[in-house]
């Protein structure tokens, strides 16, 4: 039985506390990445969106309940005005237990974004580069990798921590791995390998399409003699120190990390996610948009959230092999990274 008291940090059925929270702002990305977008995606109406007023205020509820880690995704959350004051308005929340706002983005208005987001108090970004050929990146993406560099390039110049995500996909971009690895060398930043998973738009994924740990670490085996790993803690990677850089794996498919898992999500239209593969999630958006800290709503939150996240599933395992059909109706693009 679950028995609720204020302040009371969530925690699943099997023991694991949730420490991090994932909000997307926006479903909207000019990128049509195939293992995210659909090909033809149906955008949510921009009223139908959750404010910033609310997001802001379920932030500072999740925060009193033990959130340490924000992360601000889309979509491309820079396509949605007003994310750089959200992000510095969320710093009000740090003296109670906030230590880091993270976002993910594709990077394409990064150079426009980079010196403010840095101002609003950002204390990390994460960026999709999933090849350095330039033919290859638009026909993965359907835009140029110029401004991508450029933003990567000028964020690191205004003194924002970087790291690169890079979702590989067999037969598509793997011959992408040393190239990157020698990028990211070079330019004095963290890499994270991502192995293909099964929240593509269109769901047509198919484990025949997985680049796993294995395979990556053995290409990188070709060219490096040292490759040391390190401790993982609680976060999503297994990383490496390769030649000096450290490089991630993020290996879902074929090394889960479900055991250790301190993750939450909320959509931009305000559906609750206990984890990235359930197969619903939790419409809380009414509620939200009338959340404060003196209104009778937030017993009700309170109550509905534990109950989700007590319920979470032991892991992506037991998920996929329960809805094989994956007729799930939300895609990456939706619920973000």
């Amino acid at each position: 039985m679950i028995h609720l008291t204020k302040n009371t940090a969530f925690i699943d059925q099997y023991g694991r506390q949730k420490r991090k929270l994932r909000i997307s702002v926006t479903d909207r990305c000019n990128f049509k990445c195939s293992y995210c977008m659909p090909e033809h995606p149906e955008w949510i109406k921009k009223h139908k969106l959750l404010s910033f007023e609310a997001l802001y205020q379920f932030c500072k509820f999740m925060v009193e309940h033990g959130i340490e880690q924000i992360r601000i995704t889309g979509g491309e959350p820079l396509m949605r005005q007003g994310v750089v004051h959200f992000i510095a308005q969320l710093q009000n929340l740090k003296p109670f237990g906030l230590k880091r706002i993270s976002m993910t983005t594709n990077g394409h208005y990064l150079s426009q974004y980079a010196l403010s987001l840095k101002q609003a108090g950002l204390d990390d970004l994460n960026v999709s580069l999933d090849s350095l050929d330039e033919q290859q990146f638009k026909q993965l993406t359907q835009k140029s990798i110029k401004p991508v560099l450029a933003g990567i390039a000028e964020a690191q110049l205004v003194g924002l921590k970087v790291k690169i995500n890079c979702v590989l996909i067999k037969h598509c971009n793997e011959n992408q791995i040393l190239p990157l690895v020698h990028w990211a060398k070079h330019h004095h930043i963290e890499l994270r390998f991502i192995e293909f998973m099964p929240l593509d738009g269109d769901q047509r994924w198919s484990t025949t399409q997985v680049v796993t740990e294995q395979e990556i670490l053995s290409e990188l085996t070709t060219e490096f003699k040292k490759i040391d790993m390190v401790n993982q803690a609680h976060e999503p990677a297994r990383r490496y120190i390769v030649d000096g850089t450290v490089i991630g794996i993020i290996s879902t498919i074929s090394h889960s990390f479900c055991h250790q898992c301190d993750r939450l999500r909320l959509t931009a239209q305000g559906d609750f996610y206990n984890c990235l593969f359930a197969e619903k999630g939790l419409n809380i958006k009414s509620l939200l948009e009338k959340l404060d800290e003196h209104n009778p709503e937030i017993l009700d939150l309170e109550k509905q959230l534990y109950y989700a996240i007590w319920f979470k599933e032991k892991g992506f395992s037991e998920i996929y092999s329960k809805s094989k059909s994956n007729l799930r109706k939300i895609s990456m693009h939706m619920l973000g990274g």
